[in-house]
């Protein structure tokens, strides 16, 4: 594992200590600054921006070689984090808790460590990671005018006040993709100057607005429309388990709510979340990686394939067979036997 020591949460700092391992190129425009590396640490494009009271933006779009450990060292601020991972995961430990977590993708979390703490992110390897950090130094923000902090949920607004500096709060909060698509949009901006600046400032008081009234009603024991929560996420897991042991079955959507417990949309957002695709286009998938491994490892006919799978044509099974791996079943089995006779 490698491991990378940063002693500044000022963006611009944080990239120019990163780039002393990472040896990558530095550059900066309409106040943004960029870190791109390709090398043996691994491939990656890492951005900062400041902006007024106290709110700047890291994000990551990393991989990396071999497992890299950054390790945020003592500080005399500690901003709250605003971290959204959409792509991939990473580990974290604070100082200030005993237990290590992991961040997931699509997962809302908010920080706020104690002042001196040592706070440790490592990025798995080979995994590609796109992670967003929104840093708020609390001081600053609350001389911003019309601030409104006062609204937030007790325990969030505590940490905008003085003396929370020497405690830790941290929300691990539910599954959301309206965030995920709003992050998106920031990182897919090509605007140039001042509407660029202006675009990304805006997009980011959005996102943290986003990320707020997650904890809001997480906190409530509530949800948003869009949003699962970790039970919600096993129910899924668990009932990808159910469709794999029951794939000649018929799977409607209704039958695998009524399975899972959860409602179709909680459904479809799950399936949406964890595996990026609907129930339907799930199913239709795992139905033909099983029918290609019955087609490469077994003496089955085709019609007998079709049918352990749960499907009743076989001119619809050839047609979205051909669309997955551009040969119909009967050439994907002749062309895999003679590679098995070389």
């Amino acid at each position: 594992m490698r491991e990378i020591e940063i002693n500044s949460i000022r963006s611009n700092e944080v990239l120019e200590q990163l780039n002393l391992h990472l040896k990558g190129n530095l550059d900066e425009q309409w106040g943004e600054h960029t870190l791109e590396f390709d090398n043996d640490y691994g491939k990656g494009l890492i951005r900062s921006i400041e902006f007024d009271w106290g709110v700047s933006l890291i994000d990551y779009d990393v991989s990396f070689r071999d497992d890299v450990k950054i390790v945020f060292k003592a500080s005399e601020s500690n901003p709250i984090e605003f971290i959204f991972v959409s792509e991939g995961n990473l580990r974290y430990k604070s100082s200030a808790e005993e237990r290590e977590y992991t961040f997931e993708k699509y997962q809302n979390i908010i920080i706020s460590t104690k002042k001196q703490a040592k706070e440790t992110y490592i990025f798995p390897n080979k995994v590609a990671v796109k992670v967003n950090f929104i840093y708020v130094m609390p001081m600053e923000y609350s001389k911003k005018k019309n601030n409104n902090l006062s609204y937030l949920d007790e325990k969030l607004f505590s940490n905008f006040q003085e003396t929370s500096v020497d405690k830790h709060y941290s929300h691990y909060g539910n599954f959301n993709l309206k965030i995920a698509d709003q992050i998106k949009q920031l990182q897919d901006s090509h605007d140039n100057g001042v509407v660029r600046t202006l675009s990304i400032e805006g997009q980011l008081n959005l996102i943290m607005a986003m990320q707020i009234l997650e904890h809001n009603k997480y906190q409530k024991g509530s949800s948003l429309p869009d949003s699962l929560s970790k039970d919600d996420i096993r129910k899924i897991h668990k009932l990808a388990d159910y469709i794999l042991d029951n794939i000649a079955e018929p799977l409607s959507i209704s039958s695998l709510a009524s399975q899972s417990g959860l409602t179709p949309k909680k459904l479809q957002l799950g399936f949406n979340v964890l595996y990026g695709k609907s129930v339907h286009e799930y199913i239709k998938q795992l139905k033909l990686e099983i029918a290609r491994d019955a087609i490469m490892n077994t003496n089955d006919s085709i019609s007998e394939i079709v049918y352990n799978i749960g499907l009743k044509s076989r001119s619809y099974f050839s047609k979205i067979f051909f669309e997955m791996y551009g040969l119909l079943p009967t050439e994907y089995r002749k062309k895999q036997k003679i590679k098995k006779d070389l």
